[in-house]
């Protein structure tokens, strides 16, 4: 047997793998922008800092997608959790203000097919395409023994940029301001070791079915993507004092790390009605209201902190990028944390 056989006898198809590379290798191409450097396929990727920058800062973050994967691999969809990965990660960097540059991908599993391959790369290079980020690059690893046959995990690293003097932190909250919660498409990124289980053991739900009062397919409404805010929320940066990111831990979890000291935000648990969704899970799972907001972002996916002068041009912003937007509480000064009103 020759080496090459022996290696896929052990799990590792190293043709099928070199098919896949040259399928990612299109799509990576198709990505790149004015500030690529290098080649497709190089060991590491490049990008320029814009020029016309005073004190340029790098704003990086890695994270994955969660066991939304496990929702992927069971409807055979693989193109939409690439894209959630990186509406996720430019998130994460938007709250301080970073424009993206480029982004990184890593998917690790086993006896992957490359339609499985090319479909979750297409997702990472169409949500690069939509931000005018490059994909430099990233890794794709075959792990058998360490993954079961036909599963994957995915997890990537996005770069940005933003000027020193303007990035955000928090620190510029102040009692008084308001809170401004942009509304999430679904369950996002979060949420669903949870959600599959009320959904798949307590129901006995199939994909196919209709799931509670969402008007959607399980898979639908599981699958939906991880929204970006960057054109709803870049118009303004400037008005903004600080941005949470509601992804793991919920509304408390994320909005707490952006508060300074002594300044409390007062969430307004009337100002919204709970998604179909959202009702559907914590009814049919017996969930606590409690552990309901610290694990799912309840239709909540960015908070806004801004001077309440500056809600009304917050507003059109996000309307105009069609993110309907509430008033969800304000700032008052007190212990730093998180408390809903009711």
């Amino acid at each position: 047997m020759s080496e090459q056989r022996q290696y896929a006898a052990a799990g590792v198809d190293l043709v099928s793998a070199e098919v896949a590379k040259e399928r990612i290798g299109q799509l990576v191409a198709g990505t790149r922008t004015q500030h690529s450097v290098g080649h497709v396929g190089a060991f590491g990727g490049m990008v320029r800092v814009p020029a016309g920058m005073k004190k340029p800062v790098l704003v990086m973050s890695t994270d994955g997608v969660g066991t939304k994967v496990l929702v992927a691999l069971q409807a055979q969809r693989f193109d939409t959790v690439g894209e959630d990965l990186v509406n996720h990660s430019v998130n994460d960097i938007l709250v301080h203000g970073g424009i993206p540059l480029a982004f990184m991908d890593y998917v690790a599993g086993a006896a992957l097919t490359v339609q499985q391959i090319a479909g979750i790369v297409e997702g990472v290079a169409r949500g690069c395409r939509a931000h005018g980020m490059a994909l430099a690059g990233g890794e794709t690893a075959a792990m058998p023994g360490l993954y079961q046959p036909g599963n994957f995990d995915l997890a990537g690293t996005i770069i940005g940029v933003v000027e020193e003097d303007d990035a955000l932190h928090g620190d510029a909250i102040v009692p008084g301001d308001v809170l401004l919660a942009y509304a999430s498409t679904g369950l996002h990124t979060n949420g669903y070791t949870l959600a599959r289980r009320i959904i798949f053991d307590v129901m006995k739900l199939q994909l196919q079915d209709t799931l509670g009062d969402t008007g959607q397919t399980v898979a639908d409404a599981l699958l939906a993507v991880h929204r970006s805010y960057v054109t709803a929320v870049r118009p303004v940066l400037g008005h903004l004092h600080g941005i949470a990111h509601i992804t793991g831990g919920g509304i408390p979890g994320n909005l707490v790390r952006v508060l300074p000291q002594d300044c409390e935000a007062l969430v307004d648990a009337g100002s919204w009605k709970l998604p179909p969704l959202f009702q559907t899970l914590q009814d049919a799972g017996r969930v606590s209201t409690d552990e309901m907001r610290d694990v799912f972002n309840l239709g909540v996916g960015l908070i806004g902190v801004l001077p309440a002068a500056a809600i009304p041009a917050a507003q059109a912003a996000a309307t105009a990028a069609g993110v309907p937007t509430w008033v969800l509480g304000e700032i008052r000064r007190g212990k730093t944390g998180v408390r809903f009103s009711t």
